[in-house]
């Protein structure tokens, strides 16, 4: 069946890898990458396959209500995957309201956009929900913290600790609770901790490869034992694709790494990585490694039991998470100038240069 899905956030770190996989897996799908371009989003991250005939490209704010129902109404997609989301703990902090703006407010845009398009207009029946699917993609942020053991299921009572996961832990109810009043088919997803090529370099691990490629400190928050579940990127988007196409409609799936690691340990395992890919002492990379102030709200742990979408429906990690991080090192250390353009906010030209008249 010919589909088009308008993949939002797909400028994004994750949304990108998202796009690239739907855009070349399914050459007789249209995807429509729908984001604003904010800090995050970064269409460089796409130049590999924008060039092709089923990739389509809108700059728009999920906050804005009525730019999102004429895309909607422009495309008539039969899918939405929703990724865009302001994503970093620190910044919900700062700045709590810009997380409701955009990750509560920006998905009930979108559902009332899907809602509006695929209902029968004449009688206002959800006739024309067949075949279509609205795909949330959220986080394990949401079931708050875990003592030293257990691991977050998709029974798992939500408890959010900040205002990032407030805001998503808020978004994923509305998806359900538009699935349950007005029959929106949907599935949700919820993530762990995601790493690999196009990670935007305020996160941990591309944070720490480009400090120690620049002999800068490697900060870490508190003591360091912070634990978390990591998923190497590539294989979120292949899990997404399978949750799209063969999840149970109105079903949440948990997706995690199967592996925990306390944040000194991976940046330890980093530093030693690093040192023998930069022909360094080993030992020399670790020496960066400087303890800062702890965050508030800071959760101890999180770790995801992805049995159910292993089960279901097969999914599994292609990578160990050290495999992984050695992907993502070589995949930094040959994009220096990806890197570069970011850090210094030049991949914001992109844009204006393929885009702009």
């Amino acid at each position: 069946m010919k589909q088009t899905i308008i993949i939002t956030g797909g400028a994004g770190f994750i949304g990108s890898h998202v796009v690239r996989e739907f855009v070349t897996k399914y050459s007789d799908y249209t995807i429509v990458n729908l984001d604003a371009l904010t800090y995050a989003g970064n269409l460089e991250n796409l130049k590999d396959v924008d060039h092709l005939p089923n990739y389509k490209f809108e700059k728009t704010d999920i906050c804005d209500a009525q730019a999102v129902l004429e895309v909607f109404k422009k495309h008539q997609p039969t899918g939405v995957i929703h990724l865009a989301a302001e994503s970093h703990v620190d910044r919900s902090i700062a700045d709590p309201s810009a997380f409701v703006m955009t990750n509560v407010i920006g998905t009930v845009n979108l559902l009332n956009a899907a809602r509006e398009i695929w209902n029968d207009a004449s009688t206002g029946s959800a006739r024309g929900y067949e075949g279509k699917r609205f795909h949330h993609v959220s986080t394990d942020e949401v079931f708050g913290a875990l003592g030293s053991e257990g691991f977050f299921t998709e029974d798992t009572k939500y408890d959010p600790h900040s205002p990032y996961s407030a805001s998503k832990a808020a978004s994923d109810h509305f998806v359900r609770v538009y699935h349950d009043t007005y029959g929106m088919p949907m599935v949700l997803t919820n993530c762990s901790n995601n790493y690999g090529p196009n990670h935007f370099p305020e996160k941990l691990i591309p944070l720490c490869i480009h400090n120690i490629i620049n002999n800068k400190p490697l900060p870490i928050y508190g003591d360091g034992k912070y634990t978390r579940d990591w998923l190497f990127v590539i294989d979120h988007a292949k899990a997404i694709d399978l949750v799209f196409h063969q999840g149970k409609n109105g079903d949440c799936y948990n997706v995690g790494g199967f592996n925990e690691w306390q944040n000194i340990d991976l940046v330890k395992e980093l530093c030693k990585q690093m040192d023998t890919k930069l022909g360094r002492e080993p030992g020399t990379s670790a020496q960066l490694i400087t303890f800062v102030k702890d965050r508030p709200g800071h959760d101890l742990r999180y770790a995801i039991d992805a049995n159910k979408i292993n089960k279901e429906l097969g999914w599994y990690p292609s990578v160990t998470f050290e495999q992984g991080l050695a992907k993502t090192i070589d995949w930094f250390m040959s994009n220096q100038e990806w890197l570069n353009n970011v850090t210094s906010g030049d991949y914001q030209k992109y844009y204006n240069t393929q885009y702009q008249d």
